[in-house]
């Protein structure tokens, strides 16, 4: 009874790949769904026509999606998978006695062809051009956030060095408004600051083995070198774009990064962006607005003052006359106008002396309470009331971020290898992760296009917007 069943290792099998490969595999959608044939020409301009026979391009990144969508994280193990796989055969159109790529032969490829060119980005962008033929991306919402990708380096492995800060995006559209806003308070205009641009540098730790990365350090979080990747998505999930930088690179200063490629591929078609806290900067609110779009963040958590401190909304502002009162009655009058905008309020060191209220308020010397605010303040207001503006939709667009872009993280992260990366340096680092993206698209396609054939088949009633999708996948 404890007997094992010994097959014979001889044995002959007879049929076709069709036999073997399952009728719900997911490579058969990937093969019905999705037209391969525009590899071909983002990627022939790159081949000379003379010399030795070329691997089939198509084949080359059809195992690239292979390594990505069914989580193998190596060309190697992904080119002894297809060895012995046949449903990966099958999606290859590789024969049983045709011989797998070497795991060598795209890396070659990659360096001596794709690698100078943008090769990803148009894979990337035609994939979206097919989906938006599909009718299933709708870029009018735009979830925004940043996840950080641990990069290939020792965290030992490093060097200081000292570098200049850049300055913002919106750096020239500000020192305009605040020359404005002190002509406006009867303030002097302030002084050149070109001297004082020479001297804000700092000093950073850069990889020795990958210096296109950053040190990466938040919270509890393990301090590493790693890459801070910007993605945008729309309300199904699908990936509209992306950007790389540096870890040390704040999401509010990356986003420019990413709004800028967005504009760029979508245009007017983006009416409301919807982000986390980290998002909540007045330059991020101001430029959104001024390109006529509408931005809904949360309200940013301030740094804890203290259970007896006062918050700053316990300070009353008086529009009429551009002035804050405290708690207590007493007015903090209009001080002056800093470089990096903010309006500054203060009040009469005589008026706190004899305040009961004077330890919850401030813990100067001086006894001055000072409140800073920001010039473009009322659009980041504007960003923030939206989050809770449940007339205009604001509240349930929000409430969807753990949905689509949160979801598109996990699934990356946990399916996909974007917790780690194998590849040094920003070139590669970029067309690994933007072809990581372009497979999680592919397979969220193929799998929606498949559920809603198989609901077709079973007669369960469709929308319109169904109907549609299906009719432009030529499935009705």
């Amino acid at each position: 009874m404890a007997r094992n069943r010994h097959t014979l290792q001889n044995s002959f099998i007879i049929g076709t790949f069709e036999e073997f490969v399952p009728q719900d595999h997911l490579v058969r959608k990937l093969n019905e769904f999705v037209d391969w044939d525009f590899i071909y020409d983002i990627c022939d301009p790159l081949y000379s026509n003379l010399g030795a026979e070329r691997i089939d391009p198509v084949i080359l990144f059809k195992m690239i999606f292979i390594n990505i969508i069914f989580g193998i994280h190596s060309m190697r193990k992904t080119c002894e998978e297809c060895q012995v796989n046949l449903a990966y055969r099958w999606f290859l159109g590789l024969s049983m006695d045709e011989k797998i790529p070497d795991h060598s032969t795209f890396s070659q490829n990659y360096r001596r062809k794709f690698k100078n060119g943008s090769v990803a980005a148009e894979i990337f962008a035609s994939v979206i051009s097919q989906l938006m033929e599909y009718g299933v991306v709708d870029p009018s919402v735009v979830y925004v956030d940043g996840t950080h990708l641990k990069a290939n380096a020792n965290k030992n492995k490093c060097e200081n060095r000292e570098i200049q800060v850049a300055a913002a995006s919106f750096k020239k559209e500000l020192d305009k408004d605040i020359e404005q806003d002190r002509e406006a308070h009867g303030k002097k205009a302030l002084p050149s600051k070109a001297e004082k641009e020479e001297a804000e540098k700092k000093e950073i730790k850069v990889s020795t083995s990958d210096p296109d990365c950053g040190y990466f350090h938040k919270g509890d979080k393990q301090k590493c070198f790693a890459y801070n990747v910007n993605t945008a998505c729309d309300q199904h999930g699908y990936v509209l774009g992306m950007s790389v930088d540096p870890g040390n690179v704040h999401d509010s200063r990356a986003f420019f990064h990413l709004k800028s490629m967005l504009d760029f591929s979508y245009g007017d078609s983006i009416k409301k962006i919807v982000a986390d806290a980290g998002y909540s900067t007045p330059g991020i609110c101001h430029t959104v607005k001024e390109s006529g779009q509408e931005m809904i963040v949360p309200k940013k958590r301030t740094a804890s003052r203290g259970r007896n401190k006062y918050g700053k909304h316990r300070y009353k502002y008086n529009e009429e006359n551009d002035t804050y009162v405290c708690p207590e009655g007493v007015v903090l009058h209009y001080s002056t106008t800093d470089r990096e905008g903010y309006r500054i309020y203060s009040s009469s060191g005589n008026s706190c002396d004899c305040c009961p209220s004077l330890e919850k308020c401030t813990s100067a010397k001086n006894h001055v309470k000072i409140i800073a605010t920001h010039i473009w303040k009322k659009d980041v207001d504007e960003a923030m009331a939206r989050r809770w503006d449940r007339e205009n939709g604001g509240f349930e667009l929000y409430s969807c971020r753990k949905q689509t872009i949160e979801r598109d993280f996990a699934d990356g992260k946990r399916r996909h290898g974007l917790d780690y990366t194998n590849y040094t340096g920003y070139e590669r680092v970029y067309d690994f992760t933007l072809l990581t993206f372009t497979g999680m698209n592919l397979k969220k396609l193929c799998t929606y296009l498949w559920n809603q054939r198989e609901k077709c088949a079973q007669n369960t009633s469709f929308t319109h917007q169904n109907e549609e999708v299906m009719t432009a996948a030529g499935l009705l």
